[in-house]
Order: structure tokens, then C-alpha cells, then sequence
């Protein structure tokens, strides 16, 4: 029988997979969720990932563990938080999500305002990584997020626009294209553009990180980045720009 942190450690390492990440989630160490795998592997008899230095997969074994683990570990879960509503007398609870440090703010905003009005509800508002995408939205882990569109995911719905800004394009200070006062799409021939990993669908990257101008002129790409850290640190040495919100530059 698993023990819970090793359900979650396996169940989340195969969702991110990426130490670092599973163990920012659970709050864990990198080690602990290392050895917790290595453990759980030993007991099952065989791999469940395939790791090299840079990257980590699902072995076929652990995929199929997965899938057979994912939906009992969810109505468990489920279980639970509704016993623990239950007992605090909380009518209902909402898990809120945001990607940029201005939506954290909005949701937080929000969230206050909604417990102000229905102070027996509950809410959760946590950061959604870069390369997150909608995910938490599709395999139920948030209930609602601050997402930048386009998002045509089936059973989804789209809600309005709550927040517009222009777009900039993170450059190396001294890029010839920095000292501009202003950029047009054409402008983005031939730089590599640094795209974020992740499980964005394609039709999102096309409109963020076109691979042509309008006029049809190649666009590249540079290095791929999971986080907003990971992006600043390619673009200051010179690797690739990247696209962004005004609010960011600011």
C-alpha cells in the first residue's frame, strides 16, 4: 500500500516532470523527492521514469500506474476536503489561479471582495508556472485561472476579458532593436524567439510566438524556458527575445 507523500510525489513528478518543479509543489526537498521515487521503483520491482540530465519521462510501467492511480487519488482527495468543508462550515470553496505577479494581484483583490460578501466560502489563489498553461484547469486541480487567451480547450469556458495591455519584446540592452521607440511584427524576422515549454496548445504558441511575419518572413527560435526567471536569464545573455506585457517591463 502506497503512503500518501509517495502517491503524491509519484502522481506529481509525473505531471511536471521535473524535480525541481515537483518539489517546489509539494514544499519537499529535491532529495526527498528523489529518494521517494527511487523508493516507490524498488517496491514496484522496475523503472517508473526514465531520467538523463536533461530530462525526465515516464517509463511505460509508470504511465500505466498513472492512469490507474490518477482517479482514485482524486476522489480521495475529493473525500476529503469535503469532510474538512463539512466541519468547518464552509459553504464552498474555489482554487484560483494566475501566471503574472499583476493577475496575482487581481485575484487576490477578488478573493477578498468575494469572502467580504460570503464569508463562508473559501478560497485558494496560487501561481501557475510559465509552461502550465491551462493544465490545472483540465485535470481539475484549479477551479478558475487568470489565463492570457487565446483558450479554445473543449470544456472549457472562456469568461471576459478582465485585464488588456500592449505587448513589448524583451531585448538584450544593447540589441540594435532596443533603442526603438516602437516594434512591429515584421521586426521579429529572423530573431529567435525563446518559447515556453510546457503543454500549450499549438494554436496559443502560433498566436504568441508566430514562426512567421505577416509578410511571411521566418521568425526563429531560440532556447525553451519553463519559467518567467528562466526567459530574463536568455534574454540578458543574448540567447533569444521574448515577447511580454507592458506591465512587465514596468
Amino acid at each position: 500500500m502506497l503512503e500518501r507523500y509517495e502517491l503524491e510525489a509519484f502522481l506529481t513528478l509525473a505531471e511536471e516532470l521535473h524535480f525541481g518543479r515537483t518539489a517546489e509543489r509539494l514544499g519537499v526537498s529535491t532529495g526527498r523527492i528523489s529518494q521517494t521515487v527511487k523508493k516507490l521503483e524498488r517496491r514496484v520491482g522496475t523503472p517508473l521514469f526514465a531520467r538523463t540530465s536533461r530530462s525526465v519521462r515516464l517509463t511505460p510501467v509508470g504511465r500505466t500506474l498513472y492512469e490507474d492511480l490518477l482517479p482514485a487519488y482524486r476522489q480521495l482527495r475529493a473525500a476529503v476536503e469535503r469532510a474538512t468543508a463539512a466541519g468547518r462550515g464552509v459553504l464552498g470553496g474555489l482554487r484560483a489561479g494566475f501566471v503574472t505577479p499583476w493577475g496575482g494581484d487581481l485575484l487576490t483583490a477578488a478573493a477578498d471582495a468575494l469572502l467580504a460578501a460570503h464569508p463562508g466560502c473559501e478560497v485558494t489563489v496560487r501561481e501557475v508556472p510559465l509552461d502550465g498553461g491551462v493544465r490545472a484547469l483540465l485535470d481539475g486541480t484549479l477551479d478558475v485561472q487568470l489565463a492570457t487567451l487565446p483558450v479554445r480547450e473543449p470544456g472549457l469556458t472562456t469568461g471576459p476579458v478582465v485585464l488588456r495591455d500592449d505587448r513589448v519584446l524583451l531585448l538584450p540592452a544593447a540589441h540594435p532593436l532596443a533603442g526603438r521607440p516602437s516594434l512591429g511584427p515584421e521586426d521579429l524576422a529572423g530573431l529567435p524567439l525563446i518559447v515556453p515549454t510546457g503543454t500549450h496548445p499549438g494554436y496559443w504558441l502560433d498566436h504568441h510566438y508566430p514562426r512567421r511575419t505577416p509578410s511571411g518572413a521566418p521568425v526563429g527560435r531560440g532556447p525553451a524556458a519553463a519559467t518567467w526567471q528562466e526567459v530574463l536569464s536568455h534574454v540578458t545573455a543574448g540567447r533569444g527575445v521574448a515577447p511580454g506585457a507592458a506591465r512587465g517591463a514596468r
